[in-house]
């Protein structure tokens, strides 16, 4: 029975990985929608194997690589291809089954540059096994953040079709933007902090109850756009208390 308890973190990081191969399935066939949802699935499912295997005290070294190669495809695979599709999208002439795209050489290296995401996802992933400094907090952007951004991309652009908001934000320069700068800050050496409470002092995590608060009322006031910005606001404040030396 032990063993068996032992097993369910894994399967629930089967779930993460599940759910990200999903994610790519529905992003290249166009579903942006499916795809963003089951990106924000692999998120959950990475935050419950991490606590179940806490509470169940069913830490392994085949958890600890599993996970990570869940990560690598619901974190890094999954959102390239998201971003991979709005670039197809944005560009003049792209949106075109890939046998059959023209062959502009201005236009390739920007459809193919959203392939930087799953590669520094993943460079960023084998430096987190490796970093005995972040058993608290981030050193760098963690890779669900990043995921969860293109993923609330994804659900924008699926769901608000009627209005030209999309077309105006998802336009290939700022897609390139966006992907070289969060590319860049997943390995960086940014100090980022960590959601996970300690307990529930309010001296100990007084910045973790700004953000969750601040974010609650981003998504009651931007409802789906508050997504992006509660990204924003984490990496702003993440800025914030690097450059004040604020000690976390």
């Amino acid at each position: 029975m032990k063993r068996l308890f032992g097993f369910v973190p894994n399967l629930i990081t089967l779930l993460n990985l599940t759910s990200g191969v999903l994610a790519v399935i529905f992003a290249l066939e166009g579903s942006l929608t499916h795809a963003g949802i089951l990106i924000l699935m692999a998120g959950i499912f990475d935050f419950l194997d991490g606590f179940s295997a806490r509470l169940l005290k069913a830490y392994s070294p085949l958890g600890k690589e599993l996970d990570s190669l869940a990560d690598v495809v619901s974190f890094g695979v999954a959102p390239g291809m998201i971003a991979f599709v709005l670039m197809k999208k944005a560009l003049p002439g792209m949106n075109l089954p890939l046998h059959i795209l023209p062959g502009h050489l201005w236009s390739w290296p920007l459809l193919l540059s959203p392939l930087m995401i799953p590669a520094f996802s993943a460079l960023r992933l084998a430096k987190f096994n490796i970093d005995t400094r972040q058993s608290v907090n981030f050193i760098g952007m963690p890779t669900p953040a990043n995921a969860i951004l293109w993923a609330s991309f994804a659900l924008i652009a699926g769901f608000d079709k009627s209005s030209e908001v999309p077309m105006l934000l998802f336009t290939s320069s700022n897609l390139l933007v966006t992907a070289v700068i969060t590319s860049l800050l997943l390995v960086s050496e940014l100090p980022m902090f960590s959601l996970k409470f300690s307990g529930l002092s309010v001296r100990e995590n007084w910045y973790r109850y700004i953000f969750l608060l601040t974010a609650l009322l981003l998504l009651l006031f931007l409802k789906l756009y508050g997504l992006p910005v509660i990204i924003l606001l984490y990496i702003a404040m993440s800025v914030a208390f690097y450059l004040l030396k604020i000690d976390l």
